[in-house]
């Protein structure tokens, strides 16, 4: 997708990937580069890079723009390739916009700052100066649950007279969102679930599409999953949806980076390291997520006739 264009077309399974690290948590991009294109060949219809997920913000500056680099070549043009911008401050979410608009993404997956719970007018302040600081169509990703700020329908209203602001990942775990924010905004924006244990809920309530977490894990029924709700095959959705709500779960969690970097592991595609301060589930806790994983893996659904 050429800058400029912006992003009407987005819809479909974005996977928020993850970054794969040596052992002593330095970029393996070797690696990073090669489950990029597994999802890509797996059949998603964008990539999210520097997510949450993808631990953006743990790493450096020169990793991220190495990192986008390594997603640029890696991804090929085949599918919208979104850069996560995640910053403390507004200056350094600007630079880090620039910076990826220069390496070639074609779009921009934008959080308010973080650690700093911002006020309404400031969180607006912050998206409107990243929107304004490149042509890089964006997707707002407001999730009030994890980091404290909270981008209302009226947030969204506000900002609709910014071209470039094009989609919302809305993971305010509360699916009433969606409904209020098209009753506040109309179809101004491609609206994604950004929570991966409502995203058959977020499909009947009109999201265009679904920025997913476990299907680093299991993107076949991941973008299955997404494919039978989008054609109304409610019943065959439901099911697959039951059978995969355990692993979904994981999304939600508070070291959901480690679960689901763990489930991928398991699965067969790639590393769970994660950067400190970051460390490996353990313990009761390991043996619990890997006990959700296994039985998943066990009782895997045959999709072929599907």
């Amino acid at each position: 997708m050429p800058s400029g264009d912006y992003g009407a077309d987005w819809s479909g399974v974005f996977p928020a990937a993850t970054t794969q690290l040596t052992a002593d948590e330095l970029l393996a991009l070797e690696a990073t580069a090669a489950h990029f294109r597994l999802l890509v060949e797996a059949g998603a219809d964008g990539l999210v890079v520097l997510g949450t997920l993808g631990e953006g913000a743990a790493l450096e500056p020169a990793e991220k723009r190495d990192l986008i680099a390594c997603a640029v070549e890696a991804v090929a043009g085949r599918v919208p390739l979104l850069v996560g911008v995640a910053e403390t401050a507004t200056r350094s979410a600007c630079r880090l916009a620039e910076d990826a608009k220069a390496l070639g993404a074609d779009g921009l997956m934008v959080l308010p700052g973080l650690v700093y719970p911002a006020d309404g007018a400031e969180a607006v302040a912050h998206v409107r100066a990243v929107a304004q600081a490149t042509d890089l169509p964006i997707m707002v990703y407001n999730n009030p649950v994890a980091y404290g700020v909270d981008l209302t329908a009226d947030a969204f209203a506000d900002l609709a007279d910014e071209p470039t602001l094009v989609a919302i990942k809305e993971s305010s775990d509360d699916p009433r969102r969606l409904t209020d924010i098209i009753n506040a905004t109309g179809e101004r924006y491609r609206l994604f679930c950004g929570v991966d244990d409502l995203a058959l809920e977020s499909a009947l309530l009109g999201c265009h599409g679904w920025v997913a977490g476990l299907v680093n894990a299991f993107p076949t029924e991941s973008i299955q999953l997404w494919r039978l709700a989008s054609e109304g095959r409610w019943d065959e959705a439901r099911d697959l949806y039951r059978w995969f709500m355990p692993l979904l779960h994981l999304d939600t969690e508070l070291k959901l980076v480690q679960a689901v970097k763990f489930a991928q592991a398991l699965a067969g595609y790639g590393s769970e390291t994660v950067r400190l301060p970051r460390q490996k589930l353990s313990g009761a806790e390991r043996a619990r997520v890997a006990a959700v994983v296994e039985a998943a893996l066990a009782d895997r659904p045959d999709l072929a006739a599907a």
